[in-house]
């Protein structure tokens, strides 16, 4: 994986093999970023990146300069991938080892940004379960986004919230905003 854009511009990261994940290619990457540069100063944009894995967005947010990062993530291995590039590269990521659903659950943290990046293989219960949680528990800013990367198989459109899908490849970002 690389960093697109910001401080870090083109710099190349390698990620232990054995993590479970399937990160964002650059392609689907570089668009979505492209979408969210005429919304938001970065410089000004908390975030939340759920379901995190290697780290791939948040590391793009932060090179952009990002207040400040959230990064949850289960895998043990992830979270200490996340730490190590977080260090090295003096990033503002705050790495979290929890099941996602309940750090939803317990946290007031509020962000502009909230990124899910959750399993492709998830029923619509469990996409349904990471917006109900983001909006009952006013996870969002009142102007802020929710991402969720999901597969072309799936559709979200009839969630609360939803504005808009944009698909790239056999990856699909769908948009919610509160409403």
């Amino acid at each position: 994986m690389r960093i697109i854009s910001g401080k870090y511009k083109g710099k190349r990261l390698i990620a232990p093999s054995k993590l479970p994940v399937r990160p964002t290619t650059d392609f689907a990457k570089e668009a979505l970023f492209n979408i969210l540069n005429n919304q938001f100063y970065f410089d000004e944009t908390t975030v939340l990146d759920l379901f995190s894995g290697t780290g791939n967005i948040s590391y793009e947010f932060a090179s952009r300069g990002a207040l400040s990062i959230t990064s949850v993530d289960g895998d043990a291995g992830c979270v200490k991938y996340i730490s190590k590039i977080k260090d090295e590269l003096d990033f503002p990521i705050k790495p979290i080892k929890s099941d996602v659903f309940a750090f939803l659950e317990k946290t007031t943290q509020q962000a502009d940004i909230v990124f899910a990046d959750p399993p492709y293989n998830f029923d619509l219960e469990q996409f349904q379960k990471i917006v109900t949680l983001i909006f009952e528990n006013n996870l969002l800013s009142e102007e802020g986004i929710l991402i969720i990367e999901h597969s072309k198989h799936t559709d979200l459109s009839d969630f609360k919230g939803f504005t808009e899908a944009r698909k790239y490849g056999g990856s699909v970002f769908s948009f919610f905003e509160v409403s």
